[in-house]
């Protein structure tokens, strides 16, 4: 977000907000924009806007090192609890994919890392870069991602964008062309390759 808040000339303050409320705030006008890593779905295009995506990547499971799943598969993750963060797309499909294991939701993130540390989660399913940044930081050697899930376009949307009000269009081009000015003049190129090895922005 800073390096779009650049290109457009804009000064961007940040709000904290519950990802499950984030919408509703949106709606309060507590803030503008939504830069929460949400994923531009149906449902959800049904009540904001959303700017053109700024990454796609596909959701991951991680779980403790000595892990009996193997692999990211309906029957390997039966009879286990899984971590979500609630009101999220990795929530949705958890719910629908994993119908034999133990769903539970988590007001953040956070909160699903420190039980998974601790014992009390077997795995938790969420974007792969966030999980990838916490598995491989130094105080994290307790787990580690098992595998990629394979994209719904109909649960996971088409990638993560910058949410808005509807009436909000003026922003929303702006925030779109400050995308595409980035990706175009080599920063977005320069701020993804100082953090991953692969495309983060997807197809």
């Amino acid at each position: 977000m800073d390096a779009v808040c650049a290109d457009i000339k804009a000064t961007c303050t940040y709000v904290n907000q519950d990802f499950d409320g984030i919408i509703p705030a949106l709606l309060a006008n507590k803030f503008d924009v939504i830069d929460s890593s949400i994923s531009i779905t149906p449902e959800r295009e049904k009540t904001i806007a959303f700017t053109d995506k700024y990454y796609n990547t596909p959701a991951a499971i991680i779980a403790p090192k000595d892990t009996t799943i193997k692999v990211v598969t309906k029957a390997d993750l039966a009879g286990k609890t899984i971590g979500v963060q609630s009101s999220t797309t990795h929530a949705t499909y958890a719910e629908k994919a994993f119908t034999d294991s133990s769903i539970k939701e988590y007001p953040n993130l956070d909160d699903a890392k420190l039980d998974l540390a601790n014992g009390r989660l077997d795995a938790i399913n969420d974007d792969v870069v966030v999980v990838s940044s916490w598995v491989n930081s130094p105080d994290r050697a307790c787990c580690k991602v098992v595998g990629t899930i394979k994209p719904v376009p109909e649960i996971h949307g088409i990638g993560a964008g910058f949410g808005l009000r509807k009436e909000d269009t003026d922003l929303k081009d702006l925030l779109s062309k400050g995308i595409a000015d980035i990706r175009a003049n080599g920063t977005y190129k320069k701020i993804q390759d100082k953090y991953f090895t692969f495309d983060v922005y997807g197809d």
